[in-house]
């Protein structure tokens, strides 16, 4: 049996019926409100349960030769924040994983993961990261980089397609290679059962290293049309957007973060999708939902 965390958000939804084509018997955890039908009528079995609540971790565990758990507290807000959900809701999932006798925990982190960061959602990765290492289960720490249909999308994609100017943050020509949510699932799935997995963190990212200038001109050529870009000062509030993400879009334009992909995708089998292949997906759906 896989439990998979975090089943009723985008990662961890596109890994749920990844394993349900595949024939794999899956659990869900679920709370009462959330959206988990479609994943059920889909063939999972739903297990309720809250990662603040320890308790309700041991029966959900029973029984589980996986864990994987794609959940976090980004975008939702209130009693649900790094520090409830990302560390000390992770901490009560390995040990409920633990007692359980789980035979692999596959936890997806950031690559900026660091226990001493002063950002709390980046220093709670972090710190489960070392928990899960110290734990004893057999372990695979998964550290993308960031998506291509989120963080890309939000800063070009919506803008451009809605017809606005796209804003960024510094000159935008730091190149990073950003990763398609889709391929994470990928390497998630593909991990399952796989020694080159165990004890190991992979760091992901995409095919190649693109800027958000780069990424304008994907856009530019999906769209067929100019796109107008405004620059922001590093720092300053980002219009239209939650003030958390600022001092991640000012962090990207300090440096560069290319990830070598080549030998990781070649061992788990992962073709690494482009950026206009995503781009052309995401405009499609677009124009199919107006």
């Amino acid at each position: 049996m896989i439990l998979v965390v975090g089943a009723t958000g985008n990662l961890g939804g596109v890994v749920t019926r990844m394993l349900l084509a595949q024939g794999k018997p899956v659990r869900i955890l679920a709370r009462p409100h959330s959206n988990y039908q479609p994943l059920a009528e889909a063939g999972a079995r739903v297990a309720m349960g809250d990662l603040k609540d320890r308790g309700s971790l041991d029966t959900v565990c029973q029984g589980v030769d996986v864990v994987i758990t794609t959940a976090n507290s980004a975008g939702r807000g209130g009693e649900d924040n790094p520090q409830s959900v990302d560390l000390e809701g992770n901490r009560h999932l390995i040990d409920a994983a633990k007692a359980a006798r789980v035979n692999h925990f596959i936890f997806v982190s950031a690559l900026n993961a660091d226990p001493d960061s002063p950002v709390p959602f980046v220093q709670a990765k972090g710190k489960t990261e070392e928990y899960l290492r110290e734990s004893g289960m057999p372990y695979t720490i998964m550290a993308p980089n960031a998506y291509m249909e989120v963080m890309v999308n939000l800063i070009v994609g919506m803008p451009a397609m809605m017809g606005q100017p796209v804003m960024i943050m510094g000159e935008g020509r730091r190149k990073h290679s950003f990763i398609s949510a889709v391929d994470v699932a990928a390497f998630i799935v593909a991990a399952i059962d796989n020694p080159a997995a165990i004890n190991r963190k992979l760091i992901l990212g995409g095919p190649e290293p693109l800027s958000f200038r780069n990424a304008v001109a994907i856009y530019e050529r999906v769209l067929e049309r100019k796109i107008p870009i405004k620059t922001l000062v590093p720092g300053e509030p980002f219009p239209g957007l939650p003030e958390s993400v600022a001092p991640i879009l000012a962090s990207l334009d300090l440096c560069d973060s290319p990830i070598a992909m080549t030998q990781t995708a070649s061992t788990f089998g992962i073709r690494l999708t482009p950026m206009e292949e995503v781009a052309r997906r995401t405009a499609e759906e677009r124009m199919s939902s107006i």
